[in-house]
């Protein structure tokens, strides 16, 4: 499914008219977090549902996340942990 022209914005990095609601879901949620606005938000809401979100939040390392956005997924999502990156071996 194409995006809604809305997502250009925060997504420009990427080549807008290839990208696939559910083949690129992780990129979308990620981008849509750290640099969506509400509308932005209230369609990842309505199109994957608030589960489906907070499972791809729960998978990715929290330093992916914005820390503004950060705290305000963890809220909404209802998010206890998120899956850190483990440092390097000395």
């Amino acid at each position: 499914m194409k995006l809604p022209e809305f997502f250009k914005p925060i997504l420009w990095s990427y080549d807008f008219p290839a990208i696939d609601s559910e083949k690129n879901k992780k990129v979308i949620i990620v981008n849509t977090i750290n640099y969506g606005d509400l509308k932005h938000w209230h369609w990842l809401i309505q199109h994957y549902g608030k589960e489906a979100v907070k499972d791809v939040l729960e998978q990715i390392p929290s330093s992916e996340i914005r820390p503004r956005a950060l705290r305000l997924a963890t809220t909404i999502f209802s998010i206890k942990n998120f899956n850190y990156a483990p440092r390097g071996i000395n």
